[in-house]
């Protein structure tokens, strides 16, 4: 069984997409999992389009749920691999690891800053864009005075472009994945 599959509506196929994915191992399995891990994230580095994979170990030992974070360059080079016999093979090694059928959540464009294993669905896209608006004001507030004195020799769009690309990165890394937690209550309210 491949699990459960949520899948959010691509406009376009040539955007990149994240497939969030989630396991919740058996008790004492955890070792055994790793180690499927590393073997699966090997095959699927092998796919067209694979631009990468990482996975968030659980915090809680009573609780060992892994999140499996899976980048490819868009969505058809990920259903490929989803749906490829290699990874049907290492699904069915992975079985008597877990405790339930694996859950997927397909991501594109901002969403994916906003990703929480346990929520189904993106927050509202005005409450997204309030979010990144203020996340952005602030990055670029402190990033720009901090390079201004180092950039001010190059040809005028090349501090841009240096800018911008340190911004998206502390964004994607540091300051999207904190707001989203600190904020979850309102971007997720409970229902």
């Amino acid at each position: 069984m491949l699990g459960l599959t949520e899948m959010i509506d691509v406009d376009r196929e040539d955007i990149p997409v994240t497939a969030i994915i989630t396991h919740i191992v058996r008790k004492g399995r955890e070792q055994g999992y790793e180690e499927w891990f590393h073997g699966i994230a090997a095959a699927a580095s092998m796919f067209h389009g694979h631009q990468g994979v990482s996975a968030i170990c659980p915090q809680d030992r009573f609780h060992p749920e892994y999140v499996v974070i899976l980048k490819f360059d868009q969505y058809r080079n990920l259903k490929n691999w989803l749906e490829s016999d290699v990874r049907k093979e290492w699904i069915e090694r992975l079985q008597p690891l877990i405790e339930k059928p694996e859950h997927i959540k397909t991501l594109t464009g901002l969403e994916t800053w906003f990703a929480l294993p346990n929520q189904k669905s993106p927050p509202p896209r005005y409450k997204m864009a309030i979010v990144t608006w203020f996340a952005v004001f602030s990055v670029i507030s402190i990033v720009s005075p901090l390079l201004a004195p180092i950039l001010t020799k190059l040809p005028s769009i090349l501090p841009q472009l240096i800018t911008t690309g340190i911004v998206v990165l502390i964004l994607t890394y540091l300051v999207m994945p904190y707001l989203t937690k600190l904020l979850k209550g309102w971007l997720y309210p409970k229902r």
